[in-house]
């Protein structure tokens, strides 16, 4: 292969894959809230509705981008491509399978929440740069939550890495292979189910979804950060949310459920179909994150900060150091 499309390929498979997650899950969310509230969803445009998020993604690419009078130019126009970047930079280490993958990383997952990181300073770019309250105090709510619960999101994954002795996403993988006992698969969801419990109420945290929406409770603060924004502007912040619900569930699949791999299925016949199954584990996740949008409340701000801060904190890391004695005392030299 050319050395210069080399590294463009994988690039342009990214952008690919976020553009038609975007579209799906646009679509599968409306229908999920559809019949979760007793509703039917779109139902007009194509058969069972299937082309109305087409028709919206037209209609965003069409409109006209109208910018406020009062906001901050440059740092307006750069908000987006602040929160949209790093988005489509996180599917760089995801493992779809042992060998399909934009990059292998030896720091996989420290890679992942690195550039994830950087969303919150597009939004509260947003925020700042809109000249309007309640995009300010959406983005300021979200600045917020996002430093308090970056904390346990990371301690929830701490335990994985000192087990498997690597950050390396496909390794943590391979660990996973397996069964216990002939019965039970070696998925870390059954053995580190703490974890797991943490990481899933820090994640809706971090995706700002519901019932930890605060930045973009539409009941007070409109769209929140996002209100000023129309046209591509906003279609970029609005396909950076469902690409993090993405790359948020790959992680929770590669970490807790195995990633590619199934119990009982010999690699000869999953290796045809690994990415596959990633991709449909990785859809019945955020299909469970679209279930508990639909159907729990907003809670108050500060219950969320009380969560965050005086609970899932101190709880991450009595976790942590349970299981830091229990690997140094099964393992004293590293588990491999």
């Amino acid at each position: 292969m050319s050395q210069v499309l080399a590294p463009i390929l994988p690039v342009l498979a990214a952008i690919g894959l976020m553009l038609a997650n975007g579209v799906v899950l646009i679509y599968m969310l409306r229908k999920v809230l559809g019949h979760l509230h007793l509703r039917l969803g779109p139902v007009h445009v194509g058969p069972k509705g299937i082309v109305q998020t087409t028709a919206d993604v037209l209609k965003l690419l069409s409109k006209e981008d109208i910018r406020p009078n009062g906001v901050d130019r440059w740092m307006y126009v750069l908000a987006p491509v602040v929160v949209f970047v790093p988005s489509l930079m996180a599917y760089a280490a995801l493992p779809f399978s042992e060998t399909l993958r934009i990059t292998r990383l030896d720091t996989g997952l420290l890679y992942t929440f690195a550039v994830l990181s950087v969303v919150p300073l597009g939004v509260i770019m947003a925020g700042w740069s809109s000249a309007n309250k309640y995009a300010l105090i959406g983005a300021l709510r979200a600045a917020a939550q996002q430093v308090a619960y970056e904390v346990p999101l990371l301690l929830s994954v701490l335990p994985v890495v000192m087990i498997v002795g690597s950050m390396d996403l496909a390794e943590i993988v391979a660990f996973q292979t397996g069964v216990w006992l002939g019965v039970v698969p070696r998925w870390f969801v059954v053995l580190l189910i703490p974890s797991f419990v943490i990481f899933m109420i820090a994640a809706l945290c971090e995706l700002n979804q519901t019932p930890f929406d605060m930045s973009e409770a539409e009941s007070e603060l409109v769209s929140g950060f996002a209100t000023e924004y129309s046209s591509m502007k906003f279609g970029l912040i609005f396909l950076s949310e469902f690409s993090n619900s993405f790359v948020i569930s790959a992680l929770a699949v590669t970490l807790f459920f195995g990633g590619w791999t199934l119990p009982f299925v010999p690699d000869s016949v999953l290796a045809p179909i690994a990415p596959v199954v990633f991709v449909l584990k990785t859809y019945i996740g955020i299909f469970v994150f679209m279930w508990i949008r639909g159907t729990l409340p907003r809670v108050r701000i500060d219950h969320l900060m009380n969560l965050g801060w005086k609970w899932l904190i101190p709880i991450s890391l009595a976790w942590l150091m349970l299981v830091g004695v229990v690997v140094k005392l099964v393992a004293p030299g590293g588990v491999a």
